[in-house]
């Protein structure tokens, strides 16, 4: 197969494939980016703004592009069951299906490493595509990263006003190895050029060791120069919630969609993000694959000094 030249980019406004645009433009990359709406993006790149939902406009819009490769970056923005099986699952099998019409033969896929442990369904939507995406004949690679420094920072702003950092459990209950979004987008670019990655699910994390939550706030605490104050919210006072509002799903969808952001974030709070053996039961920290040099701590020293903000937008829990 031969290196791509011309690049299909699917979630571009998001913070990785924002990363991803960037590198890919600096790679000298032909790149045109397929979003839902007509969105701000850097000038002179191609954008084709198209109604993923439906099939034919997804296959008529990439038919003429003459591009050799979809790297997709595309994600729900709220992981509720409705947004996740339309986005994670239908629009990306439209594209799918779509890219083979066009004789494209490459495709690289952002997933996530909790679909290893499936008991939500934006897992479930994106398990499903990846099955779809393993056998439709192209050359895939799937890439499922641990954590984003996004989704480790919204503590910040609590440490710099002199709030407690609050930790579910003991905040030993869970793990990861974060990667930046510079060098995630290396790792999903070199997808399209290195045949070691073709034909595989990849879980990926930054350079470790891995971090528990306590890890990161004493991190935090010191970058900050203040003592380190920690508060414990009990993992069964979000199952107390996660019922009530589950209750009241029955008789409201929107109760029954806060349900479902509540139920994910118990997740993220007592389930690792590390390559899960099933053998032993356990996640195994020196089995999850480390790249890049980007530190979460120098993210957080960046944010401290005010050089470097994270856009949290649906990551937004405390």
């Amino acid at each position: 197969m031969t290196e791509p030249k011309h690049l299909i980019l699917l979630g571009p406004t998001g913070t990785i494939g924002r990363a991803v645009l960037q590198q890919a433009l600096a790679d000298g990359l032909q790149v045109t980016c397929v979003t839902r709406r007509s969105s701000a993006l850097p000038e002179g790149v191609a954008q084709v703004a198209v109604d993923l939902a439906d099939p034919l406009a997804v296959r008529q819009a990439l038919a003429g592009l003459g591009a050799d490769a979809v790297l997709s970056c595309m994600a729900s923005r709220n992981g509720s069951a409705q947004d996740a099986w339309a986005v994670d699952h239908r629009a990306q099998l439209h594209v799918l299906d779509a890219a083979k019409a066009a004789g494209i033969a490459q495709f690289v896929l952002l997933s996530a490493i909790c679909v290893q442990k499936p008991l939500l369904e934006f897992q479930r939507a994106k398990l499903a595509f990846e099955t779809a995406l393993q056998r439709s004949g192209l050359e895939w690679s799937i890439v499922r990263p641990t954590a984003f420094f996004k989704s480790l920072s919204g503590q910040v702003a609590r440490v710099q006003a002199g709030k407690p950092f609050l930790l579910f459990g003991d905040g030993e209950l869970t793990a990861c190895k974060p990667i930046s979004d510079r060098d995630l987008a290396r790792y999903l670019l070199d997808c399209l050029i290195l045949p070691d990655r073709w034909g595989r699910v990849l879980p990926i994390g930054g350079p470790g060791p891995a971090l528990t939550p306590r890890d990161q706030g004493e991190m935090l605490f010191e970058l900050a120069g203040k003592p380190a104050q920690f508060r414990r919210v009990p993992v069964a006072l979000m199952d107390g919630i996660i019922a009530l509002l589950s209750g009241l799903g029955r008789v409201s969808g929107q109760m029954a969609a806060k349900a479902e952001f509540a139920r994910i974030g118990r997740y993220y709070a007592t389930e690792s993000m590390l390559v899960w053996d099933a053998e032993t039961g356990r996640y195994d920290a020196d089995a999850t694959p480390e790249f890049g040099t980007d530190s979460l701590c120098d993210h957080y020293a960046a944010m401290l000094r005010g050089d470097r903000r994270a856009d949290l937008g649906e990551h937004a829990v405390f």
